[in-house]
């Protein structure tokens, strides 16, 4: 075992068991849980009845009758899964949630104190049996594969977490939303088009064309396909000089009334991590009552915390503590006296607005280093020397970018969310040709390939010459026409993109404007 192992606890379903237990209904009942009219959750036995994520209300009752639907609560999912929260640290002190259903601890100290990574599992296993909840135990070397690896109820040598992870399909690396981004879904959905279907797949891809050519959340995705580092639960806390706490008068006996401190004392931790510039990936929060109890909770993040989500995660604690049931179906002695102390500590802070791989590699660790050195250069050759790329609205790839100089606030030139009809499907070319070169596009006849008024090929497109270099067309897509500022006769513009695949594996990006075909870009 290294220092880096983590074991994962994963309660399979828990909306769907918190939303049974909440109502007292029978674990052999089918239960769904709906967002809107869609099901979001399900139990196992709802599964077996032909239920299934995504179906609407409606269809998912035709195919179970007897089917208990409750809607999405992360209240009482975060309340009601305390129970299972406090019986794990209870074994093994030290556990974070990521969410409600899943908790993440340093196996290191469980391997030792139980004598091995197994026998800590089965202790596990046994603790939340008690209080009557299924789980499922996973570890890995890293964070992500522990929490698939608990899906799969998989313990993983040290140094195979890439191996364990290759077969596996590229939806495990979207199906937990606590370590992945919103857009990783798409991502997937991406790498499908592409071919690529397993995490080995997509591992497999060099970790530059990745970065280059996806966002940052694929560039996180890559990293854990690899099994390369990711954050470790901490050790360790920061220093005090972060912590944010309330001292409670009158004190907090009511769940409302911590939701409302939870909220103003969330306000001043946000205050103080933007005057120190970083933001929060992982919080402990604790209360001590006036008698002297003390509760502790750690919550751990993908993402930066912002002071709705640190007030949420407040809320549903303290619900938990104040009305959370006990062990073994019993009911745990609540706080002999209101809260008194209210306390939000973040043990773990990332610079504020980044939670990212660092311009080297790293995972954040050299951010500093790059900016004080783009910096410099700014300071030495001028302001418009160093300029960044932001995403921008547009239809072809380099109306998507917007280069402002280094410092100022990334504001696009175009609305990116907005709709552009016409834009060129992902992925974008590698290599982007601002002159745009002119090149000679050729058919079956012989005779040039043009793009009609209806939008289509003239002829089938079978060779391409660039300056004195020719080609054999191996495959074309397209074209896709572009008519722009059809309403103002000096602007008008008429072009035509299509992608042709030449016979040395390379892929142009080409557009056909009123004078012929030019290369765009170049996917390589």
């Amino acid at each position: 075992m290294t220092a880096r192992r983590v074991l994962a606890v994963w309660c399979p379903d828990w909306p769907a068991v918190a939303a049974a237990a909440d109502a007292d209904v029978s674990p052999a009942r089918p239960v769904a849980v709906l967002t809107g009219s869609r099901v979001t959750a399900c139990s196992a036995p709802a599964r077996a009845e032909g239920v299934r994520r995504g179906l609407r209300k409606r269809e998912a009752q035709a195919r179970c009758p007897q089917l208990y639907v409750a809607g999405v609560d992360p209240d009482r999912d975060a309340r009601l899964f305390e129970p299972v929260a406090a019986a794990v640290d209870a074994a093994v002190p030290g556990a974070e949630i990521l969410r409600p259903g899943l908790i993440v601890l340093s196996a290191r100290g469980a391997g030792r104190f139980f004598g091995s990574e197994e026998a800590a599992a089965e202790r596990l296993v046994d603790e939340v049996a008690s209080i009557g909840v299924e789980c499922q135990i996973g570890v890995a070397d890293q964070l992500t594969t522990a929490v698939i690896a608990a899906r799969h109820g998989v313990l993983v040598p040290a140094g195979e977490g890439a191996r364990f992870l290759a077969p596996l399909s590229m939806r495990e690396l979207a199906a937990e939303p606590a370590l992945a981004a919103p857009e990783r879904d798409d991502l997937v959905d991406l790498l499908r088009r592409l071919g690529i279907r397993t995490i080995g797949e997509f591992a497999a891809l060099p970790a530059t064309d990745v970065a280059s050519r996806f966002g940052t959340d694929a560039v996180l995705a890559h990293r854990a396909a690899r099994g390369e580092p990711e954050r470790p639960p901490s050790p360790r806390a920061l220093p005090p000089d972060l912590v944010a706490e309330m001292h409670c008068d009158p004190l907090i006996e009511r769940v409302d009334a911590a939701a409302f401190a939870g909220r103003a004392l969330a306000t001043r931790l946000h205050g103080v991590l933007t005057a120190a510039g970083v933001a929060c990936t992982r919080l402990t929060i604790t209360v001590v009552t006036d008698h002297g109890e003390t509760h502790t909770r750690t919550w751990r993040c993908a993402e930066p915390l912002t002071p709705e989500a640190t007030a949420d995660r407040v809320r549903w604690q303290i619900d938990g503590w104040l009305t959370g049931r006990g062990r073994r179906g019993s009911d745990t002695p609540r706080p002999s006296a209101g809260i008194a102390v209210l306390r939000l500590d973040p043990v773990e802070v990332v610079s504020a607005g980044a939670l990212q791989p660092g311009l080297w590699g790293g995972v954040g660790e050299e951010d500093e280093r790059a900016r004080r050195a783009l910096t410099r250069v700014q300071g030495l050759l001028g302001g418009d020397a160093v300029r960044v790329g932001v995403l921008s609205g547009g239809r072809g790839p380099a109306e998507r970018i917007t280069l402002l100089p280094w410092g100022e606030e990334h504001t696009p030139e175009r609305d990116p969310d907005q709709p552009w009809p016409g834009r060129l499907p992902e992925p974008s070319p590698t290599t982007l040709f601002p002159a745009r070169p002119r090149i000679r596009v050729t058919g079956t006849g012989g005779g040039d390939v043009v793009v009609t008024d209806r939008g289509m090929f003239s002829d089938v497109p079978v060779h391409v010459a660039w300056g004195s270099r020719s080609w054999r067309v191996e495959a074309c897509a397209g074209p896709w026409p572009v008519d722009e500022w059809w309403w103002d006769p000096r602007h008008v513009t008429t072009i035509s993109r299509a992608q042709i695949l030449l016979e040395d594996s390379r892929a142009l990006l080409v557009v056909c404007d009123a004078e012929g075909w030019a290369v765009e870009g170049i996917y390589e």
